[in-house]
C-alpha cells in the first residue's frame, strides 16, 4: 500500500497508578529521521522505543513526545533503621551518665531524628513500565500509520490521474509528429518550385532533406521512452506492495523528466513544444508528490 510520509498518531496506557502518552508527527525525509524527548524516568527503553517505530515506519523525519503521569496519590514505603537508631540510644545514655541527667528519650521522639524513619517512594517495577510505554508507542504507530496510508491512497489517485494525462499528451505528439513532416516536405517543394520555376525538380533529393529534418526533429524514441516510465510509475502506484517505493518512482520520474527535455529540444513546432512543455510541467508536478511517498 502506497503510503504518505505525513502524518499523526497519538497513543495513551496505563498502569496501575500512572499512564504514559506518546505524540508523533512525521514529515518527508529521504531516509528514517527519528527524534524523540523522553522523561527520565523513560530513557534507558529508548534504544528498545525506536524499534518499535522502526516496525511501522521505513522513511520520513519523526517526531515523538512523551509524557509520563503519576495519575494518583504517591505511594510510599517506611523502612526502619535499627542500627541508627540504637546508635542514638547508645550516645544518649551515654550523655545522660556523664551529665548527671535523666535520659528522657522516648521512642515518639526517637522517630523523629535523621535516618532512623526513611520513606521512599515506591517505583512502578521496570517490565512493568515498559511494557505499558510499549503499548502506548504502538497505538501512536498504528494511528500515524493509517493516517500515512489514508495520505498515501489520495497520493496515488492523484498520481496515477497526472499519469493518465501525460500518455493524452504523448498521443497527442505521436499523431501530429507525422504531419509535420508532410507539411516541411510541402513546404520545401513549393519553395524549390519559387526558385526553379518549372524545372524539372529532384524527388530523391527532396526525399533526402525531408529524411534530415524528420532526424533532426523525431522524437518517436524519447515518446516510447516515456510512454514506457510512465506506465510502469503507474503499475508500481496500483500494486504498491514494494518497501520505500518512493525511492523507486523518483528515479523514474527523473528518467522522464530527461525524456521531456530531449522532446522539448528537438521540436521545431509551436504545438509540439507547447505540449513538451506541458509534459514537463505535469513531470515536475508528479515529482514533488513522489517526495512525499515513503
Amino acid at each position: 500500500m502506497i503510503k504518505s510520509m505525513t502524518g499523526f498518531g497519538r497513543g495513551e496506557a496505563a498502569g496501575p497508578n500512572y499512564k504514559v502518552t506518546v505524540e508523533m508527527k512525521s514529515v518527508n525525509h529521504r531516509y528514517l529521521d527519528l527524534t524523540m524527548k523522553l522523561p527520565k524516568k523513560l530513557n534507558v527503553y529508548e534504544a528498545n522505543l525506536k524499534n518499535v517505530i522502526k516496525k511501522y515506519i521505513v522513511r520520513g523525519k519523526v517526531d515523538v513526545y512523551v509524557t509520563y503521569e503519576n495519575v494518583s496519590e504517591a505511594k510510599v514505603d517506611i523502612q526502619y533503621n535499627s542500627e541508627v537508631a540504637a546508635k542514638y540510644l547508645e550516645i544518649f545514655k551515654e550523655m545522660a551518665e556523664e551529665f548527671h541527667i535523666e535520659n528522657d528519650v522516648r521512642v515518639s521522639s526517637l522517630s523523629r531524628y535523621p535516618e532512623v524513619l526513611v520513606t521512599e517512594n515506591l517505583e512502578p517495577e521496570e517490565d512493568e513500565l515498559f511494557s505499558v510505554t510499549e503499548e502506548a508507542f504502538v497505538k501512536a504507530c498504528e494511528q500515524i500509520l493509517a493516517a500515512r496510508q489514508n495520505e498515501g491512497s489520495h497520493l496515488r489517485e492523484d498520481l496515477v490521474e497526472k499519469l493518465d494525462g501525460m500518455l493524452s499528451l504523448i498521443d497527442y505528439i505521436n499523431s501530429h509528429s507525422e504531419g509535420i513532416l508532410k507539411d516541411y516536405r510541402a513546404k520545401l517543394l513549393e519553395r524549390v518550385q519559387e526558385v526553379l520555376g518549372d524545372v524539372t525538380i529532384d524527388e530523391n533529393r527532396i526525399a533526402t532533406e525531408v529524411v534530415l529534418y524528420a532526424d533532426k526533429i523525431c522524437v518517436d524514441e524519447e515518446m516510447v521512452r516515456l510512454k514506457s516510465h510512465i506506465n510502469s510509475m503507474k503499475n508500481a502506484l496500483i500494486a504498491g506492495d514494494e518497501e520505500g517505493i518512493g525511492r523507486k518512482l523518483d528515479f523514474i520520474a527523473q528518467e522522464m523528466n530527461r525524456e521531456a527535455n530531449t522532446t522539448l529540444s528537438k521540436a521545431n513546432n509551436l504545438e509540439i513544444s507547447q505540449k513538451a512543455i506541458d509534459l514537463k510541467t505535469e513531470i515536475e508536478k508528479v515529482r514533488e508528490q513522489i517526495q512525499n511517498i515513503e
